[in-house]
């Protein structure tokens, strides 16, 4: 604030005795071409139209001009340089808070592929959009990868059940979290999720939790944890081996299902009315779906029969080329 203070000074003194030496010699002087002149000087552009040509316009004005002016505009420019550079540092080092609001948190960095997965798969759903601000939360991590600062992610360095490291990721206004495990291979890790978990839900209940847990055995504490969806990575593993064993091609097709890169994803879609799956199957089918189930509070029914009785708050399977509103 002194060094723009004292340009303010400068400006304002070069302006005035430019003009008060050099109106005798041109009377056509005004209070702007002096302004330029003082400008002009301390930029050292001196493109030569307005110049001293008095004794103490040149002594007086021109030389305090040029050696204080230009002096104190380098220096002014180095430090909002040093600043920006120091601001940006800070955000790659996750050193930075934020104050964003409906967002995404993402909790341990276990590895840039996973990470930029996950991030490109929910930006390119319309429900996310690609304009979600997102803000990943790891300890370990020194610094943000240039792949991520590309993509726009935020970063927080620190502990990620800490009061303080959450208000940097402004967790109390964020819309969803996803707790990735920090080390996939590791048990263990499942109980630092339910510790983030906790945290998170002593803040923010109404955030949207979802939660890797390597050990399915540490899926009801997770629970308990208030956690809103849960997904043991360990099981889908085993899955996806026996059902490539017996069906050779099935992880193409369910990559293919569960990705929104392209194709036909599989889409859950709640009802507002009872009514048959087949008259509900008639629906999707006009929107260019196709109904293959049924998910009734914990349960599901694969390709059950047309009679079948759908309630409200249930919601039809379908697989389609995009989100369908609510039936």
């Amino acid at each position: 604030m002194r060094i723009f203070v004292l340009l303010g000074v400068i400006l304002l003194y070069g302006t005035t005795g430019f003009v008060y030496f050099e109106l005798s010699e041109n009377p056509d002087l005004s209070w702007s071409d002096g302004l330029w002149y003082t400008v002009v000087t301390m930029t050292t552009v001196g493109y030569g139209d307005f110049f001293p040509k008095s004794t103490g316009g040149r002594f007086l004005v021109g030389w305090p001009v040029m050696v204080f002016g230009i002096g104190l505009l380098g220096y002014a420019l180095s430090v909002v340089a040093a600043a920006l550079v120091t601001s940006k540092s800070k955000e790659i080092k996750g050193m930075s808070s934020f104050d964003i609001k409906h967002h995404l948190v993402v909790f341990n960095f276990p590895g840039m592929g996973k990470v930029e997965r996950i991030v490109d798969e929910l930006r390119m759903d319309p429900s996310i959009g690609r304009s979600l601000p997102v803000v990943l939360v790891d300890e370990s991590l020194e610094e943000l990868p240039p792949e991520l600062v590309k993509r726009g992610i935020h970063f927080v360095r620190g502990n990620p059940v800490r009061d303080g490291t959450l208000s940097r990721a402004a967790i109390d206004s964020v819309c969803h979290a996803v707790i990735l495990s920090r080390n996939p291979s590791d048990p263990a890790s499942d109980n630092l999720n339910v510790t983030i978990a906790l945290a998170i839900e002593g803040r923010n209940r109404k955030a949207n939790t979802v939660v890797e847990c390597v050990d399915p055995a540490s899926e009801e504490l997770l629970r308990k944890a208030g956690c809103d969806r849960i997904v043991c990575t360990s099981r889908f593993d085993a899955h996806f081996l026996s059902q490539e064993l017996l069906n050779p091609g099935i992880q193409e097709v369910m990559d293919d299902l569960l990705s929104a890169s392209g194709g036909q994803q599989l889409y859950l879609t709640a009802v507002t009315r009872e009514a048959t799956l087949a008259e509900f199957s008639g629906l999707c089918r006009e929107k260019g779906h196709v109904a293959i189930g049924i998910h009734q509070g914990k349960n599901i029914s694969m390709n059950p029969p047309g009679t079948t009785i759908v309630g409200q708050g249930d919601r039809i399977i379908t697989i389609g080329p995009g989100r369908l509103p609510k039936l």
